[in-house]
């Protein structure tokens, strides 16, 4: 079975950022499109450096910034983020092709598709738009958009009832988007599992959320339900290490990746003979990445078929 490693929105290693704001606030002052389409640019360019990094260091599975197009979201704010932009998106997408790299989106807290307010669900069917917007101009085909199940307002149970009910009003191009993951507060694996069983929809299994918020599910249990809701998709997964054991510390992101964990976590996947792509939500992002990758090759004989795929 084949394991790949990626990473998230950012590089440790290159001093560029997908990511920079033009505030709502400046823009309502100063009306300035110029300066939008020149964050715009600088945004495009940061991620095609980040896309050709990705390819000379054998990365294969990269997220992409949700805050690559500022404003994109703002109902206040017209303009074409699409047309204007067609050689940039040909040209990244040429280079997540030629990769084979698999990239994905994982939208913001704001997308909140279960909130009890029907401007939030509104606001947060704009906000899946905008992303999948984004894939399609890539020329990405299996699109996918990870969320969390959101609300937990009057209860799970209810919680769950209204993110399905909104999930049946979204267009099928999204619902055929979305996965759903465990978070690290309210809504376990269990919960997750029992939303794909209503939804048919993949779950994202996320290691760290787990340890902080576990079911009542034991991993044997869950596991290959995870990995069956690809179907005929690699499922991916997350993995991240808790900054501390104790409490009040516990769900923050480590720097580094606890490689005993995760290669006792492998041991556990390789009993279903699937390959996983791991997102890899260490704060050093890139770094931990590679740290990992040299702690695997130390502590195994896995076969490593380029810098961050390996093979159980």
């Amino acid at each position: 079975m084949r394991i790949r490693l990626g990473y998230a929105c950012i590089s440790e290693t290159l001093h560029v950022t997908s990511s920079s704001s033009y505030t709502y606030q400046n823009f309502r002052e100063e009306q300035n499109y110029q300066k939008l389409d020149e964050v715009i640019q600088s945004n495009f360019f940061a991620l095609e450096q980040l896309l050709l990094y990705n390819m000379k260091n054998g990365i294969h599975f990269y997220r992409m910034s949700s805050n690559l197009i500022p404003l994109a979201t703002k109902e206040e704010v017209e303009f074409d983020y699409i047309e204007p932009y067609q050689n940039w998106y040909q040209r990244l997408g040429d280079l997540i092709s030629s990769a084979h790299m698999r990239v994905d989106f994982h939208p913001s807290e704001y997308c909140v598709l279960n909130s009890i307010h029907p401007e939030v669900v509104e606001h947060s069917k704009l906000i899946l738009e905008y992303h999948y917007r984004l894939l399609s101009a890539f020329g990405i085909v299996d699109k996918v958009l990870v969320l969390h199940v959101g609300s937990n307002a009057f209860g799970k149970k209810q919680s769950i009832a209204r993110f399905c009910a909104n999930f049946h009003r979204l267009e099928k191009k999204l619902q055929d988007a979305i996965v759903i993951e465990n978070d690290d507060k309210v809504f376990t694996i269990d919960d997750c599992l029992e939303i794909h069983e209503q939804l048919k929809i993949p779950v994202v299994f996320d290691y760290h959320h787990h340890f902080c918020n576990p079911g009542e599910l034991a991993m044997e249990e869950f596991l290959p339900k995870v990995l069956a809701s690809w179907k005929d998709k690699t499922p991916k997964m997350h993995f991240s290490s808790p900054k501390s054991k104790l409490k009040k510390e516990r769900r923050s992101h480590h720097d580094y990746i606890d490689s005993s964990s995760f290669l006792s976590f492998l041991l556990e996947v390789k009993k279903y003979s699937c390959d996983v792509d791991f997102m890899i939500e260490a704060k050093k992002k890139d770094e931990a990445l590679f740290r990992l990758v040299r702690e695997i090759k130390y502590q195994t004989n896995f076969f490593f078929e380029d810098e961050t795929t390996f093979y159980l």
